[in-house]
């Protein structure tokens, strides 16, 4: 159990470094690959919808333990140092809070999730239902 908790206050603590990723995103000094990264990785995080659900027990919680943290992280390696140190600084100084609220966002991402599904029917649709 304390194991548990010893990871969950390391993924508390990456995801506060969301907010230096976005001031990160903004700069324009900023690498294009580093912002790629950056986007995926804020855009996972903002959706409404989880590769796996939260609801499904203990897997429900690895996206929020492995898959959320590794983005941050290589979104932070990609990210020029100077830049970091700069992003720090503006969050310290103007922290801003992140919300799910945007709907425009959540039809995007709901819109790429249904496309994803039609996708993987039409592919893999008549081997599914032979077996069902």
């Amino acid at each position: 159990m304390k194991l548990l908790n010893q990871i969950k206050e390391k993924v508390r603590k990456l995801k506060a470094e969301i907010q230096v990723l976005i001031f990160a995103y903004s700069d324009k000094r900023t690498p294009l690959l580093a912002k790629l990264v950056i986007g995926i990785t804020v855009g996972y995080l903002l959706s409404p919808i989880d590769l796996i659900p939260d609801f499904i027990p203990i897997l429900g919680l690895l996206d929020d333990l492995i898959i959320v943290p590794l983005l941050i992280m290589w979104s932070i390696r990609l990210i020029p140092p100077y830049i970091l140190v700069e992003a720090r600084k503006s969050v310290a100084e103007n922290p801003r809070k992140l919300q799910k609220t945007n709907w425009i966002f959540a039809i995007i991402v709901l819109s790429i999730w249904i496309f994803l599904l039609y996708f993987a029917y039409q592919k893999f649709g008549d081997l599914i239902f032979k077996y069902l």
